[in-house]
């Protein structure tokens, strides 16, 4: 993944070689809107830092931006207060939050699979056993409805634990 920054600040080519070393990552520089968004549209990008003098000049040509931005972290910072190094810092920041939002949403996403698969299971474990207390069951279906209620069975006992929660990379 690359970071996408737009400024029109002298010395950002500079700034961006500084970021993308410490950063280990492809930096892009875009001087206004209209770079920005033709490099939106070659690819994709981790984050899009974006210069508050323009943001505060070009407010359309901003939300275009944002529009336009995808999945990438959109940062707004003032280049003529901020250092690299602080630009270093709020690049990280975002990139360390947008992980621990993924791996948030991997987890609640596991924990309503798990609950909804266990629910599942415990209905057909009950409806089997149900249907094979009545006695007008016949015995074909019958013995289909063991094997179903004992692999319920066992499938629930599997999933006594919490499921794997499997991060990607």
């Amino acid at each position: 993944m690359s970071i996408l920054i737009v400024t029109g600040i002298e010395g950002a080519r500079n700034c961006a070689e500084a970021v993308g070393l410490q950063m280990g990552m492809a930096v892009e520089v875009a001087s206004g809107r209209k770079g920005a968004l033709a490099a939106l549209r070659r690819h994709e990008f981790a984050a899009v830092v974006v210069d508050e003098s323009i943001a505060e000049c070009d407010p359309a040509g901003t939300e275009a931006i944002w529009e336009s931005a995808g999945l990438a972290i959109p940062l707004q910072i003032n280049f003529a207060l901020a250092g690299g190094a602080r630009l270093v810092r709020e690049i990280r920041a975002a990139l360390s939050r947008r992980e621990r939002e993924k791996t948030l949403a991997r987890r609640a996403a596991t924990a309503a699979i798990e609950t909804e698969l266990k629910s599942t299971v415990a209905g057909l474990l009950l409806n089997s056993q149900l249907a094979l207390s009545g006695s007008e069951v016949p015995a074909a279906i019958a013995e289909r409805l063991r094997v179903v209620a004992d692999l319920a069975g066992n499938l629930r006992q599997q999933l006594s634990g919490p499921l794997p929660i499997r991060e990607s990379a």
